[in-house]
């Protein structure tokens, strides 16, 4: 099973990156200034990430994928993939384990 995994970035901020049950990082969150806020992200991907429409697939030197909340704004985003295959297939993983992930604060270790 995937997992969710909080953390702090070097500039402080808070993250979130959702994990496969691999432990291969499948989105990752832009930076929070609070952990509230932060935890409030992972419960938006938990909640968006099963809705196909929430994603935006990128086509380019690489493909990619945003995940967007009903108002539009991003809630998380992938690494680049080598095909539309791929990327394709990392969607699939999110939507597979972000709904019932466990969350992991590393914030406090």
């Amino acid at each position: 099973m995937g997992y969710f995994e909080i953390f702090r970035g070097k500039n402080a901020d808070f993250y979130f990156r959702l994990k496969a049950g691999n432990h291969e990082p499948i989105l990752q969150s832009e930076g929070y200034t609070t952990l509230a806020a932060c935890e409030n992200g992972v419960s938006s991907v938990k909640k968006n990430a099963p809705d196909d429409d929430r994603y935006t697939r990128r086509d380019g030197n690489s493909f990619s994928f945003v995940l967007k909340a009903a108002n539009g704004q991003t809630i998380g985003q992938s690494e680049g993939y080598t095909t539309a295959s791929s990327r394709d297939n990392g969607i699939e993983a999110v939507q597979r384990n972000a709904p019932t992930a466990e969350v992991k604060d590393k914030t406090a270790v």
